[in-house]
């Protein structure tokens, strides 16, 4: 999931001050499960932005706001609505923010939050980084952790000479990334996997921009 905070309100109240209506667009999955962009978080931006002496026109939570055709068919009922506000203030991801932007052409667009990192919800809105989005997956060659992301080194062969007693030399809170995959290896009985050096990454997979079609996605 999109790990996103909320951004500065003083911020936004300084990109949207010329704007005295609004319509609120928020994200059923990522950001409500972040606390970022669910009923609540738009139930209070509303009291906020009118305590402000803004209006809020309508609002909406979308199903998945970075889904560009299903956002679009979710907001029509809200047409009006969306119609009689001066911006809209999305309350998801900067892909949903985008996906508004691609929806509404001459309509003010603005994010209320920042997107931080592709991450996993260990606990309730406690999240932490487990993928870089590096465009071609080791996780087959080292027990299913990844060490670009795990290790603040992005070592792709270790331990390196820092670790102690299984934590990194960045800090004892951290578990070395390399010991984890030793201790999996062991654990599944392919600890015989950790011999293997691996090459330099080649990171020409990690392109930008990217897109994938369904059908290069079936036959990649």
């Amino acid at each position: 999931m999109i790990i996103t905070k909320k951004r500065d309100f003083k911020e936004l109240m300084g990109n949207i001050k010329n704007y005295k209506s609004f319509f609120l667009l928020g994200c059923s999955e990522c950001a409500t499960l972040c606390g970022t962009g669910g009923d609540p978080e738009i139930k209070s931006m509303k009291e906020a932005l009118e305590a402000e002496g803004k209006n809020v026109t309508g609002s909406f939570v979308a199903k998945t706001g970075c889904q560009v055709l299903g956002t679009k068919v979710e907001l029509k009922p809200f047409k009006d609505a969306i119609s009689e506000s001066d911006c809209i203030l999305v309350m998801s991801c900067g892909a949903g923010t985008q996906t508004t932007v691609e929806l509404f052409e001459d309509k003010p667009v603005y994010p209320t939050n920042d997107s931080m990192f592709l991450g996993n919800m260990t606990r309730m809105q406690i999240f932490d980084e487990r993928c870089s989005l590096c465009g071609k997956c080791i996780l087959d060659k080292t027990g299913g952790i990844c060490p670009i992301t795990a290790c603040p080194k992005g070592l792709l062969n270790g331990p390196c000479g820092g670790t102690n007693d299984g934590k990194c030399e960045i800090g004892p809170e951290i578990e070395c990334a390399w010991v984890r995959i030793y201790n999996r290896l062991k654990r599944i009985d392919k600890l015989e996997d950790i011999k293997n050096t691996a090459e330099p990454k080649d990171w020409s997979a990690h392109k930008k921009p990217m897109s994938l079609s369904a059908r290069e996605k079936k036959s990649s």
